[in-house]
C-alpha cells in the first residue's frame, strides 16, 4: 500500500462524505429511524396497492357486513382487519387509502413549497419594495385558523381531491414564505454574497444559486412536518364531507362513514384513526431526525 493510498484513507476517515455524515447524524436518532422504516413500508403499500390488497376496495360482501377482525370472535380469516358497514374489506381500503393520503401530502407540499420559496426570496431581496406587501398578506392568512381557512376554500371551490390539495397548499403557504424570508435576511450579509455581488452576479443568480442552497436545510425540515399536517388536514376535510368523496377509500372519509357504528363495531373507526396517528407520528419523528442531522449546532452536540 503506497503512502498516497494511506493518506487518502486517513483523509476519508477524518472527513467523511456529506451524505455519510448526514446518515450518521440521522441514524443516531432511533425514533427517526423507526419513522423512516414505517414510511418506507407505507410507501411500498401505496405503490403496490393493487397487488397487496386482498380485495378491490369498493367490493361489497353483503353476507359479511361489520365482520370483526380475524383475531376476534366471529372474525373471518379472509378479512384480516374486518369489514365496514357495507361489507368492504378494511385492510384493502386502508392500503388504497394510503395512496390518496400520500398523494395529497406530496402534492400539497410541492404546491406550497415552490411559490413559498419564490415569494420568500422576493420578500427578502426587496425588503422595502415588495417585502411588506407579501408579509402583510401572509400575516392575514396566519390570523385565520388553518382548518377554518381550508374549509372556506373548499366550500368555495367545491369538494373533491384536486380542490382539497389546493386548499391545503394555500393554508401551508405562509410558513414557507416566512421561513424563506428569515433565512434569506440572515444570509444577505454573509461574505460570500458580498463577493458574488462584487463579481458581477446577476440578481437571479444571487437568489437561486448563491443564497437559496444555503437556506434549504430549514425548508426541508418544514416540508417534512408540513407533510404530516397535510395528511391531518385532508383527513379532517374528508371527515367533514368536504374532501375526497365516497366511495373513494380515504382515511378521513372512512372515519366519517363509520362514526355511527363506533359502539358496536369499534374496529371500523379505530383502525383508520390508528393509521392516521401512526403515519403522522412517523413523519414527525423523521422531521426531528432531519432537523438534528441538518442543523450544525445540534449535529455537533450529538
Amino acid at each position: 500500500m503506497t503512502a498516497e493510498t494511506v493518506s487518502n484513507l486517513d483523509t476519508s476517515l477524518l472527513y467523511p462524505s456529506p451524505l455519510k455524515e448526514f446518515w450518521q447524524a440521522f441514524a443516531h436518532n432511533k425514533g427517526a429511524l423507526a419513522g423512516l422504516l414505517f414510511m418506507v413500508l407505507l410507501v411500498l403499500c401505496a405503490l403496490f396497492a393493487p397487488w397487496l390488497a386482498p380485495f378491490d376496495p369498493s367490493e361489497q360482501f353483503r353476507d359479511f357486513m361489520l365482520t370483526p377482525p380475524a383475531w376476534l370472535e366471529g372474525g373471518q380469516l379472509q378479512f384480516l382487519l374486518g369489514t365496514d358497514e357495507l361489507g368492504r374489506d378494511l385492510l384493502s381500503r386502508l392500503i388504497h387509502g394510503a395512496r390518496l393520503s400520500l398523494l395529497i401530502g406530496l402534492a400539497s407540499v410541492l404546491l406550497s413549497l415552490l411559490p413559498g420559496i419564490l415569494m420568500g426570496l422576493i420578500a427578502g431581496f426587496f425588503p422595502r419594495l415588495l417585502g411588506p406587501t407579501i408579509m402583510r398578506l401572509m400575516d392575514i392568512m396566519l390570523a385565520l385558523p388553518s382548518l377554518l381557512l381550508a374549509v372556506a376554500i373548499v366550500a368555495i371551490l367545491g369538494p373533491g381531491l384536486i380542490n382539497t390539495i389546493f386548499a391545503i397548499a394555500i393554508v401551508s403557504l405562509p410558513s414557507y414564505v416566512r421561513l424563506t424570508r428569515a433565512a434569506v435576511l440572515g444570509e444577505l450579509n454573509r461574505d460570500y454574497v458580498t463577493a458574488a455581488r462584487l463579481a458581477g452576479a446577476s440578481l437571479p443568480r444571487l437568489m437561486f444559486v448563491s443564497v437559496l442552497p444555503n437556506c434549504m436545510a430549514p425548508l426541508i425540515v418544514q416540508a417534512t412536518l408540513s407533510f404530516s399536517s397535510a395528511i391531518l388536514d385532508a383527513a379532517a376535510l374528508g371527515f367533514l364531507g368536504l374532501g375526497v368523496q365516497p366511495p373513494t377509500p380515504e382515511w378521513g372519509t372512512m372515519l366519517a362513514s363509520a362514526r355511527d357504528y363506533i359502539e358496536r363495531a369499534w374496529w371500523v373507526v379505530s383502525l383508520p384513526g390508528l393509521t392516521i396517528l401512526l403515519s403522522v407520528l412517523a413523519i414527525n419523528l423523521m422531521g426531528d431526525g432531519l432537523r438534528d442531522a441538518l442543523d450544525p449546532k445540534l449535529k455537533n452536540a450529538v
